[in-house]
């Protein structure tokens, strides 16, 4: 189901997902006059607080999802694991972007990277794993080095192994869970990279620039605009992204993370949703990654990806979002908290953007 026409300021969109990329959409959406309704199944979702609804219901529950979908206008998603046969439901219900068939591609890593592959575009090399046998036989083409990952599931490095010269077959394959998985030869890159693209019902494409990443613990910790790589190898980041968002008649923002190597850009992943490594946005230009995707959704004119400063977002994990005091009478800093109760180890509590003139 396509949207037939702009939805006016009044409208609801309703977002799969109550964490925190919903609730700064939800934030973003109510300055545009547009209500958000979200659901999700756990009670202390973050985004309940700031949203006009919510729902609690499991993503399977095929009654509340109808009622949900009648009483939206246009529905979208905070994360990528929402059930294909739930997306696929609502799809047939209401306006739905990104479709269940995008998320058919990004949930299954092998499935990814074959249609990346399938565009020209350079990624790891990679081979399919089923079992033990099918292991030693992508290992012995692809050889060590390389990381074992689940094929479905994982983020911030779970559900993922890394196999080296002394690595037993049997130990990696019990380490992901004995499940089908891709095994990915490893890129000794010099530097991770990100670009956030967007891509409206009538066609427009759009992009940010080119953001730096920093992992610790495979956790994003920090996210730096200007990316120090050369402007030709930019450029490349940017006709990439377009040439995936449009193959995949994608309308929404988009994040699709990669390793610089030399003068080659290798695509790891893709993230069909607003991204982390696009929360810069939300200080460094007029229009935020969160209000592009509000926007593309409800098939208003794209916005403009100009930054006007330098910007550099880094991940407050668990207590360090005590710190919002001192934080916040740093010049130049926005506090950006998500409004969680539980502060354990490594989960994200919060961002601070640091801002400053721009330079290039």
């Amino acid at each position: 189901m396509k949207l037939a026409r702009p939805l006016p300021p009044g409208s609801t969109i309703g977002i799969l997902g109550g964490g925190q990329l919903a609730r700064m959409l939800a934030l973003a959406a109510a300055r545009m006059g547009i209500d958000c309704h979200i659901y999700a199944p756990e009670v202390d979702s973050p985004a309940f607080s700031v949203s006009a609804h919510h729902t609690v219901a499991s993503y399977t529950d095929f009654c509340a999802l109808a009622e949900f979908a009648a009483n939206v206008d246009a529905i979208t998603y905070e994360f990528e694991n929402v059930p294909g046969e739930t997306a696929e439901f609502l799809g047939r219900r209401s306006v739905l972007a990104p479709s269940a068939s995008v998320l058919k591609i990004a949930q299954d890593r092998l499935v990814e990277k074959t249609f990346i592959s399938s565009l020209g575009i350079e990624v790891a090399l990679f081979a399919a794993v089923d079992d033990e046998r099918s292991l030693e036989k992508a290992l012995t083409l692809i050889g060590r080095p390389s990381i074992l990952k689940t094929r479905r599931l994982g983020y911030d490095g779970k559900g993922q192994t890394r196999i080296d010269a002394t690595t037993g077959v049997a130990l990696a394959w019990r380490d992901i869970g004995k499940t089908p998985a891709i095994l990915e030869g490893f890129v000794p890159f010099e530097t991770e990279v990100s670009i956030i693209a967007a891509r409206g019902w009538d066609g427009a494409l759009v992009s940010y620039d080119v953001t730096q990443n920093e992992h610790e613990n495979h956790v994003l910790r920090r996210s730096t605009v200007p990316a120090r790589i050369s402007a030709a190898m930019a450029e490349e980041a940017s006709r990439i992204a377009a040439k995936i968002i449009a193959a995949l008649g994608y309308v929404g923002v988009i994040g699709i993370e990669m390793f610089a190597l030399g003068n080659r850009l290798l695509v790891n992943e893709l993230a069909p949703r607003v991204h982390n490594s696009g929360h810069w946005t939300m200080d460094g230009c007029t229009v935020s990654q969160f209000e592009q995707h509000v926007r593309a959704v409800c098939g208003w004119p794209l916005g403009s990806t100009e930054r006007h400063s330098d910007a550099t977002m880094t991940n407050l994990l668990g207590d360090e979002a005590d710190e919002w005091e001192r934080l916040s009478g740093e010049a130049g800093t926005a506090v950006h908290l998500y409004g969680k109760h539980l502060a354990r180890p490594g989960r994200k509590m919060g961002h601070i953007n640091r801002v400053t003139p721009r330079q290039a």
